[in-house]
């Protein structure tokens, strides 16, 4: 129609405007122009007309025209830097006086360290925010993404944030992302278990032949296998990985300092947040690496698998692997910070004075970050899966973890360390993509129906 092309158009000069070089992809665009389509839709007639466009914008100029005077406090027409750090403060956003200043760069077209109303305008007309709460928000992006291996810590919430509910809907939010995720890129988590564990068997050794055996033994259907017990696991996993984050961020910090952490001590956090998840759901991580190496008829479910792992084996076999796993945490948890620091602070730099480096630079970055961890930590999970998976190897000793490297390393060369990579690779880009697009669409449709804030 005509106003979605003039729209886009608007788009294109709004960018241009502000002088920035970030590329937003088309269908980024797209999804933005239909969301300000419904909500300038007036008559639900699913069609944005002129009228309806032009009244559209005048509405939301004066939204931004009131948010312009509540930042204005000595009323002289203009923002400064304080009065930012001021402003968010009061929606428990704290940021220091330099933040703040580069903030207000991302809007500073003149060069004056200062925003006019034109200014303001021109940055935030095509953007449907509210309050100063989106505005923060907007500004103090976060993004929860899933490849399948590891649930990443969030950013820092406001105490605000934390009392409203919205935490708790983000990693709901979180939760379902991770779950359409996982379930979309399960035989290729399943392809990554079966070469870890049976990649040095004749006729199984690369992806074709191993993704040939499983259909083979087992049907289409035996590529999600294990995938129920991974999507079970996500929403304690998240629980308790956050609960635990909060708590060991307040010892840092003591009860009274609400400040976020430093990079080293998010690290930290994070790695102690992760272990104690890891800890408390490991027998689930056992039942998901045997029901995904099941046979045809094997087990009749999750309860019978943990029924004969207990009776043959005992409780000590739910824990198999557990050290391995524990000494992973930590080069991913690191990598996977240092990275998407490193990556969002060169962008920052390379991009000065635009605040919010926007989602698709934020979706790279955490993609990249989580891969550079996850390839470090690789030959720590083969090991930890090879051990889990000892008793469904037919003849395999039960060897230590030290056993089992340096029996990899002596068979198999070190090469051996990263079996099974292709396929974990491969899921990357599809899980990530499928998980960022289900947590947009999952937490703006919670945001926007309040009986669903309320579940």
């Amino acid at each position: 129609s005509l106003c979605s092309c003039l729209l886009l158009h608007y788009y294109h000069l709004y960018f241009y405007a502000l002088g920035t070089s970030l590329r937003l992809s088309f269908s980024l665009l797209c999804l933005l122009s239909l969301q300000i389509v419904k909500e300038g839709d007036t008559n639900k007639d699913g069609q944005l007309d002129f009228a309806e466009f032009t009244h559209y914008l005048r509405n939301n100029e004066k939204q931004l025209k009131l948010m312009f005077r509540s930042l204005d406090r000595n009323n002289d027409g203009e923002i400064d830097a304080s009065e930012i750090q001021h402003a968010l403060h009061t929606v428990g956003v704290d940021v220091s006086l330099e933040d703040a200043a580069r903030i207000l760069q991302s809007m500073d077209r003149d060069g004056t360290m200062t925003i006019d109303w034109n200014e303001w305008r021109d940055h935030f007309l095509f953007n449907p925010l509210r309050n100063m709460e989106d505005v923060a928000r907007y500004w103090k992006r976060s993004v929860m993404l899933d490849i399948g291996e590891q649930l990443t810590v969030p950013d820092e919430f406001s105490e605000q944030e934390k009392s409203s509910g919205f935490v708790w809907r983000h990693l709901m939010a979180g939760a379902m992302a991770g779950s359409i995720s996982r379930t979309g890129t399960a035989p290729l988590d399943r392809l990554k278990v079966f070469l870890q564990v049976h990649g040095t068997s004749p006729g199984k050794g690369n992806v074709l032949r191993g993704l040939q055996a499983m259909i083979k033994e087992g049907g289409l259907r035996s590529l999600w296998r294990g995938n129920a017990v991974n999507v079970l696991k996500i929403a304690p996993e998240t629980a308790i990985k956050f609960t635990a984050y909060e708590k060991i961020k307040r010892v840092i910090h003591g009860s009274n300092d609400t400040g976020n952490l430093k990079v080293h001590e998010r690290f930290i956090a994070g790695s102690l947040a992760g272990a104690t998840a890891q800890t408390a759901i490991y027998p689930v991580e056992v039942l998901k690496t045997r029901l995904t190496l099941r046979r045809t008829g094997q087990y009749s479910g999750i309860l019978d698998c943990a029924k004969q792992i207990l009776q043959k084996e005992g409780v000590t076999a739910f824990y198999k692997g557990y050290l391995p796993n524990m000494l992973g945490i930590i080069p991913y948890a690191g990598i996977d910070l240092a990275v998407y620091e490193t990556l969002k602070t060169a962008w920052l730099h390379r991009n000065r004075g635009l605040a919010d480096p926007g989602v698709m630079v934020l979706v790279g970055c955490s993609a990249v970050s989580s891969t550079c961890g996850q390839l470090a930590s690789y030959p720590l999970a083969l090991i930890r899966t090879r051990m889990q998976a000892q008793v469904t190897v037919q003849g395999a000793p039960q060897l230590s973890m030290t056993s089992v490297f340096q029996n990899i390393v002596t068979q198999e060369g070190v090469a051996g360390l990263y079996r099974g990579l292709a396929p974990n690779m491969l899921k990357v880009i599809p899980a990530v993509s499928m998980s960022y697009v289900v947590y947009e669409y999952t937490r703006k449709s919670r945001s926007r129906h309040p009986k669903m804030k309320e579940c």
